[in-house]
């Protein structure tokens, strides 16, 4: 278990700076571009084998064929996807070093860190979102919840009794379920696991009221009949699961939502015809139907918004999870 202490860092969540790649006119997309000219690395902060790395090797597959040149993933998990960051960073600057990024890394964690070793609005262009997932709120298959209202009925009645875990402070699932406590008026206690099966496996048996999970981590679990998902916390319901109802349509507050997204991004400032023709490419593997059925698989949705909409989205991303952020007091060195 992890306790909160009451720090808030005063970093900026997003500078004027973050916006000012969408606003930049990118040259039309030529084939002629001379890019890639040698092998290109994905260098990803997942581990092997979870849902973010399968959508990186799907991508990076495609684009070995395309621009007959290898890509490769490195997984270079731990840190809070600092060791990833840092190597990204000391690699290439000319579009051969990738990284896929979490919307913590670009949206969450400039409100949560008092510092942090990279800069959101300097080091980054998020080129185009790779995948958007909505989570569901999961309880054990015993659970006496049935709905939403049922679980917001309880905690009211116990503040501070009943529990929902997640895998690290400031992760999406940690801060979507203290959205949830916000906007619901009631109070949780925050359970800390080192690992998602961990989390899952400890709502499967009982011991923590609910968990918010993805179709990719939650789903295995609940297909086996172990977990129940009692909402959606999305606009509509999700592909796959027709019978699950949104948050609002079971008793809960209208209005709450809550995603994990990922991001590829090249280094700021790098030529724009290369950045296009990453975009494009890139565009044109996550189109593809064999790619679009394995996102089904992982529950995931496209997302596919201009740069300037994505840029936007970020922002609001930002300003959102600042608040959940300010509000709970939370703070990490």
């Amino acid at each position: 278990m992890l306790s909160h202490r009451i720090r808030l860092s005063r970093r900026t969540v997003v500078s004027g700076a973050m916006l000012a790649w969408a606003g930049h006119p990118l040259r039309a997309f030529a084939q002629e571009v001379p890019f890639p000219t040698r092998p290109v690395r994905i260098i990803t902060p997942f581990p092997v084998g979870g849902g973010p790395d399968g959508v990186a090797r799907l991508v990076a597959d495609k684009l070995s064929k395309k621009w007959a040149q290898p890509v490769m993933v490195e997984n270079r998990p731990g840190g809070n996807g600092f060791i990833a960051i840092d190597a990204w960073k000391r690699g290439a600057k000319d579009g051969h070093d990738l990284i896929q990024l979490d919307n913590v890394h670009l949206a969450a964690y400039p409100s949560l860190f008092k510092k942090l070793p990279y800069d959101p609005a300097v080091d980054f262009d998020p080129v185009l979102p790779l995948f958007r997932t909505y989570f569901f709120i999961t309880v054990a298959a015993t659970s006496p919840y049935k709905t939403v209202a049922d679980l917001i009925a309880d905690a009211r009645r116990s503040p501070g009794k009943l529990n929902f875990g997640s895998w690290s402070v400031g992760n999406p699932v940690h801060l979507g379920s203290e959205l949830f406590s916000s906007m619901t008026g009631t109070k949780f206690e925050h359970i800390v696991f080192k690992e998602t099966t961990q989390l899952y496996t400890s709502v499967r048996n009982g011991d923590l009221a609910f968990a918010l999970g993805s179709s990719a981590t939650a789903g295995p679990l609940q297909r086996a009949g172990k977990l129940r998902f009692l909402a959606v916390a999305a606009p509509k319901r999700t592909a796959g699961y027709d019978s699950v109802p949104t948050v609002a349509e079971s008793g809960g507050p209208a209005g709450f939502e809550a995603s994990g997204w990922n991001a590829l991004a090249t280094p700021r400032g790098l030529a724009p015809a290369v950045t296009a023709k990453i975009k494009h490419d890139v565009e044109a593997a996550l189109a593809e139907p064999d790619v679009r059925d394995k996102f089904a698989s992982f529950g995931y949705e496209p997302f596919t918004p201009t740069r300037e909409q994505f840029a936007q989205f970020i922002q609001a991303e930002s300003q959102r999870l600042g608040e959940v952020i300010r509000r709970v007091n939370i703070a990490l060195d």
